[in-house]
């Protein structure tokens, strides 16, 4: 599995994904945002980040989006660490992202971010790097989603997460 960072946002890189195979594929068109993909057999996996608007020390993660034959193999979190890395190579203290659904709440775990406690935008928990792991935290963020309109698969997945603690961190991509 091969990882690579496109460029920053300052480096206006598109990129084009099958709108048909990834969710969210024309937000990466945009220039505005950074990028970052894995994969082995094309793209599996994209991420787009910037600056937080507020402060200048937290880069956001805006969208990330994994092809749709390809979920459930832990590419969104082993992205995620990537971005988390490269941004903390690049000098961030902080990073953020916004997840509106427990896989890719889940993901985001295990990529080491936390619930922050905070909802924002459409029905979106924000979790951030560094944060706390406190499982009474981790549950709290799962409990907001129990409280949606849920799929047959997000609700049996909350429930085998009821008492959970969360999930350890994925290692650094090479």
């Amino acid at each position: 599995m091969e990882f690579a960072l496109l460029g920053w946002p300052d480096d206006s890189h598109r990129l084009r994904l099958d709108y048909e195979r990834f969710a969210y594929a024309g937000k990466f068109v945009m220039t505005s945002t950074g990028k970052a993909v894995v994969g082995d057999d094309g793209v599996v996996a994209a991420a787009a980040f910037d600056a937080d608007h507020t402060d200048a020390d937290t880069l956001c993660i805006r969208y990330i989006t994994v092809r749709q034959d390809r979920q459930g193999e832990r590419f969104g979190a082993e992205l995620l660490r990537f971005v988390r890395g490269r941004a903390v190579q690049r000098g961030y203290d902080r990073v953020t992202i916004g997840v509106n659904n427990p896989f890719s709440y889940q993901a985001a775990y295990r990529a080491g971010f936390c619930f922050s406690g905070e909802e924002r935008g459409l029905g979106e928990l924000a979790l951030e790097w560094p944060g706390d792991r406190d499982p009474v935290q981790y549950r709290a963020g799962l409990d907001l989603f129990r409280d949606r309109d849920l799929s047959e698969a997000e609700a049996s997945f909350l429930a085998e997460k009821r008492d959970a603690d969360p999930p350890a961190v994925v290692p650094a991509p090479a």
